[in-house]
């Protein structure tokens, strides 16, 4: 097969009909092209991994005996593939026609370039948020997915944690872009030795352009380019986990980033998220019943 010009990654946990749709939309948006899809199952038990069988030779299953988490999967995923150019991209997410091309062509634009994002779609057609600023103390509060925020969008915190939606045409410079979906310079991630594999699941995403970024790399915002994505999809099953996750990776980040030394300030960012940790279980009982 011809050497490909794009690499998709994606880290498969019991995502159904929805894995077969992700790679379906790489197909289509890659038609006439060579490209190669890398699908990391995570000892899935619902017969996922099965179903992109169809899509050989372009795509292969590499299968974990237990879930490794979503960075330790990426990486596996690149060390699997060989093209300059990577989109790792969630399997509860499809592309929409073109999204590919946009994203290149952004990428190709400056060598200073590591990582572009399209603009993420709800399947409703509300815009998700994935361009965001750096997390903080505040990011809790006024995060993306946060009632604050929703209440009170025009803040300065508001817009500094979660890029406005009108943002329109070309592309711009941001602190991260979603790994829900992304366009990856293959070079930049070898620098930085790819995801950090203490991230089990959540802010692997925000370190990894952090990290790109102190090395000089840019994160670019390409709203032109979309996608479509069903949110905690892929997390549906485990959800006390996933919310466990959430909570570990925050203080993880939080603690490598914002406060690398043992203060105050990460004792209190320890508790509060401990706290926010065991609220949020409590409110995710009734759907664990």
């Amino acid at each position: 097969m011809t050497a490909p010009q794009v690499s998709a990654v994606l880290v498969n946990y019991n995502a159904g009909p929805e894995l077969a749709a992700a790679v379906q939309s790489i197909a289509d948006d890659l038609a006439g092209r060579p490209w190669e899809a890398v699908i990391v199952d995570n000892a899935s038990s619902d017969g996922s991994a099965e179903t992109v069988t169809r899509f050989a030779p372009y795509a292969r299953v590499v299968r974990n005996r237990a879930n490794v988490g979503f960075a330790r999967g990426v990486n596996q995923g690149l060390g699997a593939t060989r093209a300059p150019t990577v989109l790792i991209m969630n399997p509860d997410c499809r592309l929409a026609q073109g999204a590919i091309d946009l994203l290149t062509g952004e990428l190709g634009r400056s060598e200073g370039v590591a990582i572009v994002g399209p603009r993420i779609l709800n399947p409703d057609g509300s815009v998700q948020g994935s361009a965001r600023g750096d997390p903080d103390m505040l990011t809790g509060l006024f995060g993306r997915s946060t009632a604050l925020r929703r209440a009170l969008p025009n803040l300065a915190v508001s817009k500094r944690n979660v890029i406005a939606a009108d943002v329109t045409g070309g592309s711009i410079e941001v602190d991260w872009v979603s790994g829900a979906c992304m366009l990856a310079r293959r070079s930049a991630l070898d620098r930085v030795n790819g995801f950090d594999e203490r991230y089990f699941l959540y802010w692997e995403d925000a370190d990894l352009c952090r990290r790109l970024r102190g090395h000089g790399y840019q994160i670019r915002y390409v709203p032109a380019a979309t996608a479509i994505h069903r949110v905690g999809h892929s997390s549906r099953d485990g959800r006390s986990s996933a919310i466990r996750a959430f909570h570990q990776s925050a203080y993880l980040y939080y603690s490598t980033h914002v406060a690398p030394t043992a203060s105050a300030k990460r004792l209190a960012a320890k508790v509060l998220l401990a706290a926010r940790c065991w609220l949020k279980l409590q409110q995710s009982r009734p759907f664990l019943k």
